[in-house]
């Protein structure tokens, strides 16, 4: 069991905040730095940005300052203004006006904009520009290099570091308080990734004894990196300039600076990456959902029908789906076999989820909990129940939705002006204060890059540029998780029932293994919850862990979820070593070959001077192809991965030559979209109506009239990024339905004359002018947002029944609209748009118009399929939507009134500190972004 610090409660609450001047100043800084790397071909057309600022860390009277004055530390925001200012500066954006917006990347500080340098050692520098404050480490040797990106990351990250190795490990309501938003992430995190000590340590011990000399140079750069982290957690907590949240939650005494900072281990960081990776690398699972909406439509239409049906809203395979490659290619993976074997669909009714939580005591057991303010002086209240909500909002995460997110464009040099290949991609992580990201260089031994790393994973840059190439990722989701339903048995011979703790496994009846973590909290200044603690219980098989029990037959089972990155948190990390070393990088080929070392399911890009390419990476697994891998499946040898090793989870896995790939397609676009022709979509909702098609279409117009640009391509992203994809993909449909006979009811005539006028302007939500926070077409907006869920609902509800309505609606949302508040993102995100039943419309309304759908729902929707009952319909809808007033259309929250559209759909950075800022204008796009165009090459 490792150690737990636990929280100082001093009685003297008021002398905690009496320390504003006596907090110490960093170590001094060095007095030297380097100008620009000769080793940089990018020549000053390399640009990136992530806002709000590079520094992520607050002392106690940094956030005492930024409550009572509005104040922030250096560099903690000077990217949020820039980076908002876009959405209303893309349309007159040049290439000489891209610094606007965005850093120049360059390598290197110029002299003239040195801010500071820190020496931690001798072997290392820590460069700090002028402009964003962005740490340039430049070591002499490997070790110094990777302690400075530790060291880095603990004087940007150090709180949220810490933060989230508590998640990870499911430790967070003992770490930062017991509120109800912190019980709910950790319970959503933890069953994804449980683990005990002794496993952490065998992921650490694998990467390093089972990768040759890589692995063993890994895990001493990780090693170095830790050790880097430490020093400034150290130096921090001894100087006492540490995170000021520290002291809020009760682990340091802010007077005596009693208490600890928890020393950081190799296992944590293994911790982190299963957070990173669950969150944004993950694909598959989800069978059970996916298993009671076939029964819903079998039992509503009969067995040949209902599969038929649910077929058809599944879209595993559908060919009117955007494409990453879009040149006929086929990469067949995950498809549905002809005659599906080992199919173990549970009994009508049966399915129960697993517990998760036991025993609990105090607060922990109470819907709403009481609380204990620890209270402080008049003057510092602002700082009572700092994390009383938790400290990230409820709907900041949610790792049981599979979280998309990220966009690419990339233009091959025969379609640009410059003939070098342009592109402007980045991955979209949320927004949060400070960032899950970090900016940062890194040049040393076989190390050379500049761009963005997870916090406490740093130790290479993940997402970004080298010398004479740059990289980036969007989430692919393809299914390399399985469902499997295991029989119950009990290991004493007695009749089993759905509570069994033991199953069969290769015909023996075998005990499960069962994982324990028990958290207790106590009221904090930050959380005044009352205490409490509660049990959290997960039993793993050597099929994964337990997320339901149903019976087949009669006979009780339980599902199963088995991920094959799962005791495979980390070693991704060997292709991210590979990425950054600029002997391996120096083609397509070898970014390629970098990126089949990368075992979460991303969609990876790649440009230089010369090419454009693209690989899907992934622990694909090798199926039985009699199985259909979309439905949960019978735990039987026959029906194993291939060559399946479940004490250390491995498994034969599809060859690299099978997954998605291609070097210089005219273009590439993804934002999440299907990679290619039968490579087979995960869940629902990959079909002819996708946010993709946004920047499909616009790329696709671009390359064909040729001469693209940094600038040009950058005001497709943005364009994209500001477009309403209801109202750019399916609002012409909807139109022309209402439109088949004259609208005479003058309130109808208006609203479709409002929707009609906005889609001419191009279906935008976006501001009369930069500041006004007024959109140009706002009651169209309105309306659409009004309308979207109830056409929805009256189109094929009462045709599908209320229970497979909503057995399907839990398998794919009916909207994600910026302001909807749902959805896997919550509000406030930014990202928009990706789940939603368009699709579903799109085709319904198609058929209804007669034209030709190429893989049509199963049966008719709207109206039954006649057109004028259809209609009558939508027109029914769009009175009810017409007659909704703003307040109820954007009923208003903590952060917005009633009423207030731009502000319900504006992006917030969702405080994961002491720290808050200006809210910004909505944006569809890339929390990190780079636009680069390489002129030379090596």
């Amino acid at each position: 069991m490792r150690r737990r610090t636990g929280r100082v409660r001093t009685a003297a609450a008021a002398a905690l905040f009496a320390l504003g001047a006596t907090l110490l100043a960093p170590p001094p800084t060095a007095a030297a730095a380097d100008g620009p790397d000769g080793s940089d071909f990018c020549q000053g057309q390399c640009a990136d940005i992530l806002p709000p600022g590079a520094t992520g860390n607050a002392t106690l009277a940094d956030i005492l300052a930024s409550k009572v004055f509005g104040t922030h530390p250096a560099h903690s925001d000077d990217q949020l203004a820039p980076y908002g200012a876009l959405a209303s500066g893309y349309r007159s954006l040049t290439d000489d006006t891209l610094t606007d917006f965005f850093n120049d990347s360059s390598f290197g500080v110029p002299k003239d904009q040195v801010d500071k340098v820190t020496a931690p050692r001798d072997d290392v520098t820590i460069t700090r520009d002028k402009k964003t404050g962005i740490p340039h480490i430049k070591g002499t040797t490997r070790y110094g290099t990777e302690f400075g990106a530790g060291y880095a990351a603990g004087q940007d990250r150090l709180w949220l570091m810490d933060l989230f190795r508590h998640i990870g490990r499911g430790e967070l309501t003992s770490f930062a308080g017991g509120a109800l938003a912190n019980q709910g992430l950790e319970q959503e995190f933890w069953p994804q990734a449980p683990y005990t000590e002794a496993d952490l340590q065998a992921q650490v011990d694998r990467i390093r004894d089972t990768n040759g000399a890589r692995g063993k140079q890994v895990m001493a750069d990780a090693q170095a990196y830790v050790d880097g982290i430490n020093a400034y957690r150290e130096q921090s907590k001894n100087g006492r300039y540490f995170p000021g949240e520290y002291v809020l939650t009760g682990h340091v005494d802010a007077i005596t600076n009693a208490g600890e900072i928890q020393p950081f281990e190799l296992t944590d960081l293994i911790a982190l990456a299963s957070v990173v990776g669950g969150l944004f690398g993950n694909g598959g699972g989800g069978e059970v959902p996916s298993a009671l909406a076939l029964l819903s439509a079998q039992h509503k239409y009969g067995v040949e029908k209902g599969t038929a049906l649910w077929e058809s809203f599944r879209e595993r395979n559908d060919p009117e789906a955007t494409k990453t490659l879009h040149d006929g290619q086929s990469f067949p993976y995950a498809v549905k076999p002809a005659k599906a074997e080992g199919t173990a669909l549970p009994d009508a009714g049966s399915v129960t989820p697993e517990q998760l939580v036991f025993d609990r005591t105090g607060a922990a057991g109470a819907k709403k909990p009481a609380q204990e303010p620890v209270r402080a002086p008049a003057k510092y209240r602002k700082l009572e129940g700092l994390f009383k909500d938790g400290v990230l909002p409820k709907g900041a995460f949610d790792p049981t939705q599979h979280r998309g997110m990220s966009n690419a464009l990339l233009v091959s040099g025969k379609r640009t002006a410059s003939g070098h290949p342009v592109a402007v991609f980045g991955p979209q992580t949320g927004y949060f204060a400070p960032q899950l990201l970090m900016l940062q260089e890194i040049q040393g031994p076989g190390i050379s890059a500049r761009g963005a790393s997870f916090a406490g994973v740093g130790m290479y840059v993940q997402l970004g540029r080298g010398q004479d190439y740059a990289w980036s990722a969007t989430s692919a989701g393809q299914d390399i998780t399985d469902t499997y339903a295991v029989d119950l048995c009990n290991t004493d011979g007695s009749p089993a029932t759905k509570d069994a703790v033991a199953y069969r496994y290769h015909g023996d009846c075998v005990p499960m293994e069962k994982l324990e973590r028990t958290n207790s909290w106590k009221p904090t200044i930050a959380d005044p919850t009352a205490a409490g603690s509660y049990r959290m219980q997960i039993f793993r098989t050597k099929y994964g862990t337990v997320t339901h029990r149903a019976t087949i037959g009669g006979k009780p089972v339980a599902y199963t979820a088995l991920r094959s990155t799962y005791r495979h948190e980390a070693d991704s990390i060997i292709g991210f070593q590979m990425l950054n070393d600029p002997s391996y990088v120096r083609d397509a080929a070898t970014f390629q070959q970098a990126a089949q070392h990368i075992g979460y399911a991303f969609n990876w890009f790649y440009a230089d001077s010369r090419d454009i390419a693209y690989y899907n990476s992934g622990l694909n697994p090798v199926r039985n192809p009699k199985v259909d891998p979309a439905l949960p499946i019978k735990a039987a040898p026959e029906y194993e991965w291939r060559g399946f090793q479940p004490e250390n989870n491995l498994t034969d896995y599809t060859p690299p030559a099978q997954h998605p790939q291609s070097v210089n397609q005219d273009y590439y676009v993804s934002w999440n979209n299907k990679q290619a022709a039968d490579y087979d979509s995960a869940g629902f909702g990959n079909g002819p109506v996708h946010r993709a098609d946004l920047l499909d279409d616009r790329v696709a117009a671009l390359t064909a009239e040729g001469g693209v640009t940094r600038a040009s391509l950058t005001r497709a992203m943005s364009e994209a990024a500001v477009t309403d994809l209801r109202g750019e993909d399916v609002l012409p449909e909807l139109l022309r339905v209402l439109q088949s006979e004259p609208v005479t009811d003058p309130q109808l005539k208006k609203a479709v004359q409002q929707l009609d006028s906005w889609r001419r302007d191009g279906s935008q939500r976006r501001e009369t002018a930069a500041g006004s926070h007024t959109y140009t077409h706002p009651d169209a907006v309105r309306l659409m947002d009004a309308w979207w869920p109830l056409l929805v609902k009256d189109a094929f509800a009462p045709e599908l029944g209320g229970d497979l309505y909503q057995a399907l609606n839990a398998n794919l949302a009916i909207d994600e609209s910026p302001s909807a508040g749902h959805g896997p993102t919550g509000a406030h995100a930014g990202s928009a748009f990706q789940y939603g039943w368009w699709s579903y419309v799109d085709k319904d309304l198609r058929s209804v118009l007669g034209e030709k759908v190429q893989a049509p729902l199963a049966r008719p929707f709207c109206g039954k399929g006649d057109l004028s009952a259809c209609r009558d319909t939508l027109l029914d809808t769009l009175r009810e939507a017409a007659g909704k007033t703003a307040e109820q259309v954007y009923p208003g929250d903590d952060s917005c009134k009633a009423g207030d559209q731009w502000c319900s759909d504006a992006i917030i950075h969702r405080a994961v500190g002491g720290l808050t800022h200006t809210t910004i204008s909505w944006q569809n796009r890339p929390t990190y972004q780079q636009v680069v165009e390489f002129p030379a090459h090596r």
